[in-house]
């Protein structure tokens, strides 16, 4: 399992003209994220969450310390298939991460969930005592894509989302292609950094119209 530092995280609400505005403006600056292929890569997530939709309310709530897991993999490349949990507390986010292979998740999504107890690791253990005194499951799929720079001082990463999709099918993590159920019309700016943001990066994403929101794409694809 590895354990990431906490890492502050700002996410505004944008639209395609604030899109053509920061790809004038962050290639001067930052580097484009080497993961790009013609310039984006797609990033498909498997959400887990309760039958009382513990993770979702949570999030709506705005509950100061909350957490949830996902399968993730890129570019439906099930070669490399990570399971996550994400934790937020006091607006700072940390995230953990383990590896899975393809048939381990088949195996999880057929509902044999015996497969996380087998791999022995602190990640896989917590999320399967979680699905038993949790009740959490697969819930549903997100899928979308994204432009990516990074820029070296304070650790900095600008993402740019777009044409998200869901699926409430969980096995449409593994299938080729996006998921069905277009969520249209939102683009999504997303700044995240260690410890401080250079006063560089702070002017070229800055969108006068635009306040920092609280925006979860789980969420968004959940209640939409």
């Amino acid at each position: 399992m590895r354990q990431a530092n906490g890492r502050h995280e700002l996410k505004h609400y944008i639209n395609y003209a604030d899109v053509i505005e920061l790809r004038a403006r962050l290639p001067y600056v930052a580097k484009p994220d080497g993961n790009s292929i013609g310039g984006h890569y797609r990033v498909k997530s498997l959400y887990f969450d309760n039958y009382n939709d513990k993770a979702l309310k949570e999030k709506i709530d705005g509950v100061n310390e909350r957490e949830k897991f996902r399968l993730r993999l890129y570019n439906n490349d099930t070669s490399f298939i990570r399971l996550e949990k994400k934790r937020k507390i006091d607006g700072v986010c940390f995230k953990a991460s383990t590896p899975l292979s393809e048939e381990e998740c088949r195996r999880l999504l057929n509902g044999d969930y015996a497969v996380l107890k087998e791999k022995q690791d602190p990640l896989c253990l917590e999320l399967y005592a979680k699905m038993q005194y949790q009740q959490l499951r697969p819930k549903n799929v997100v899928d979308y894509a994204r432009e990516a720079y990074v820029y070296p001082m304070g650790n900095v990463r600008i993402t740019i989302d777009y044409d998200i999709r869901t699926s409430l099918s969980i096995y449409d993590f593994l299938k080729a292609g996006p998921p069905p159920i277009p969520i249209p019309e939102v683009y999504i700016l997303e700044v995240k950094y260690d410890n401080f943001l250079p006063e560089v990066i702070r002017g070229v994403v800055s969108l006068s119209s635009r306040r920092s929101a609280s925006f979860s794409k789980y969420a968004a694809t959940r209640i939409q």
